[in-house]
């Protein structure tokens, strides 16, 4: 009903027209919001409220196709005999739903999002899905852009675009995520090779054709060498591109999704930082591996979260060392540059970071998790390029249709959040960085241990625990120690923490990373890790640093127990 009807119906029921002018104003103030959204596809500035946000996602579950009653209505009514809805559906997937508390708990969507084709296709018996999914990439996009300070500019003429020019939104987490844009960035790869090929074969055989003209003739036939060149022999065919080199980092997620991509990877080794405990690129394994695999390399992958005492990926000079590379190699697809950038959305140094990485070099590839960022479920991600064609590969490369429930928990998040919600978590973050390392030092020095030297990590912060073992214990001891410290911690209901014991190796799909967890062959230390991230609040960080210290005594006095237990037992 419109605003009219409104008023005319309302006053067939003897209400006043001054009452109801009341509540059509609550009426229209909402629709207006509604309107500007979609009008302007930006975050509104202030969250919205539960209301709001519950009236347009029913609003947008009307617009698709059999959404007026869950399957276990229609049986209890069955018996009547009259089928009373609009749309009847004989195909093999309507969007039917059983339970109607599964159709409450999705606000009736069921029909997913995409097509068999592309994820980010529009739905005919969809269309209320469809937007929904539209405008939730616009938000995200204005997210990262306004309030996470990425470039969302799109480059012109010689001018770069920047690392949120454009986007794609998949309903998988990021390991999976990795692997499809791998699997899109290979697709493109063997169009764009195969176009650069068939190219160079028309300007061979046009070179061909000039020089048999240009040559004067003669009685002796051309030497074999000489026919060789001009019948295009010495044009190379594309090479597959079946490599990845990944830049290392002890997180299984990434190392699978390459293999299961059906790619080979290439570990490449770290570095250990000369004045500080951190542990980083190492640019001249990644020269050496691009001059030794060449063509072959799909891509580089590349890490900008992590734990300390890794820190952030060099980006920006892998970037030029890319672009630089592949001006060098002629035409083609070139190596593709992937970030996963999986919960860095939430610092502004290393977003900083990216924008230069996209303004000095090549990047084709940002992933992004929706959980770790945005504060949603597990479930999502957020793919961006400087590229319109790579998100287009990346797109059209998902297989069949999409679940929408990660897509409905960013929607509503985001414009409960509004951008000056999801500005306050960042700052909140910001804030308690500083409060955090405090507290880790204080700890730290309480321990007799001291914090690792890491100041390119602002979210993973790592202190020692070379004091859990004697100095007379083999590493297998003192692993076996560090080990039941991190269980303690665990058992008083602390999550999250890392303890990484010292040189320990573990195999990944027939790899062995020793120094695992390190990201370093020979890490000189043993430490744990704990993360300030975005949700964090000063309570609870309060909280931990006191349960860490209780945790640590109680430790080290059934430490000394057992040992003196020991002790008494060899007399």
């Amino acid at each position: 009903m419109d605003a009219s009807d409104i008023t005319t119906l309302f006053a067939s029921l003897q209400i006043p027209n001054n009452h109801t002018s009341v509540g059509l104003s609550n009426l229209l103030a909402s629709n207006s919001s509604t309107k500007s959204l979609f009008h302007h596809k930006r975050l509104p500035d202030v969250g919205w409220t539960d209301l709001q946000i519950q009236r347009l996602l029913f609003e947008l579950s009307v617009l698709d196709t059999n959404c007026e009653e869950t399957v276990k209505c229609q049986n209890s009514t069955s018996n009547t005999g009259k089928f009373t809805h609009r749309w009847t559906g004989a195909g093999e997937r309507e969007g039917r739903i059983y339970s109607p508390l599964v159709s409450q708990r999705h606000y009736g969507l069921g029909h997913g999002i995409g097509r068999s084709g592309d994820v980010m296709e529009a739905q005919p018996k969809a269309v209320g899905s469809s937007a929904l999914l539209r405008l939730t990439l616009r938000l995200t996009l204005d997210a990262v852009r306004r309030g996470a300070g990425l470039n969302g500019n799109v480059g012109k003429g010689d001018q770069k675009s920047g690392p949120a020019a454009y986007g794609t939104l998949l309903p998988v987490c990021t390991g999976m995520s990795m692997a499809l844009v791998l699997s899109g960035l290979r697709d493109r790869a063997r169009k764009l090779d195969a176009t650069a090929a068939s190219e160079d074969l028309k300007m061979s055989n046009l070179t061909m054709d000039l020089a048999i003209q240009s040559t004067p003739p003669k009685k002796d036939p051309p030497t074999s060498s000489f026919v060789s060149a001009l019948s295009g022999d010495s044009i190379n065919t594309p090479v597959e591109r079946d490599i990845v080199l990944w830049s290392r980092i002890d997180q299984k997620s990434c190392y699978k999704a390459i293999l299961s991509a059906g790619l080979k990877c290439i570990v490449l080794p770290t570095k250990a930082h000369p004045d500080t405990d951190e542990v980083s690129t190492d640019l001249y394994a990644l020269r050496e591996a691009l001059d030794q695999y060449g063509n072959r390399i799909l891509a580089v992958l590349t890490t900008t979260s992590c734990f300390c005492p890794r820190v952030p990926d060099e980006i920006d000079h892998v970037a030029k060392l890319i672009q630089t590379w592949n001006e060098g190699k002629g035409s083609g697809a070139g190596i593709c540059h992937v970030v996963n950038h999986a919960y860095g959305l939430q610092c502004h140094k290393t977003n900083k970071l990216l924008n230069r990485a996209c303004t000095v070099g090549r990047v084709d590839a940002i992933i992004c998790s929706t959980d770790k960022n945005f504060l949603v479920p597990v479930g999502g991600a957020l793919i961006m390029s400087p590229n319109s064609k790579v998100i287009e590969s990346i797109s059209k490369n998902y297989p069949g249709r999409a679940s929408a429930s990660p897509m409905i928990d960013l929607f509503i998040t985001l414009l409960s959040m509004g951008l000056d919600g999801y500005k306050g978590i960042l700052d909140e973050r910001k804030r308690l960085t500083s409060l955090f390392q405090q507290k880790m030092e204080r700890a730290a020095s309480v321990f007799g241990e001291r914090v690792l030297n890491c100041p390119r990590n602002t979210i993973s912060f790592g202190m020692t625990l070379d004091n859990l073992a004697t100095a007379s214990d083999d590493d297998g001891s003192q692993n076996k120690e560090i080990t039941k410290f991190g269980s303690m911690l665990f058992t008083r209901c602390i999550s999250g923490t890392r303890v990484v014991p010292r040189g320990e190796s573990k195999t990944i799909s027939g790899h062995t990373f020793v120094g695992f967890g390190s990201s370093h062959e020979r890490y000189p230390h043993v430490y744990m890790t704990a993360a300030c991230v975005v949700g964090m609040g000063e309570s609870e960080m309060n909280e931990f640093f006191i349960r860490l210290e209780k945790s640590w005594k109680d430790y080290c006095a059934k430490r000394d127990k057992e040992r003196k237990k020991k002790l008494m037992a060899s007399f």
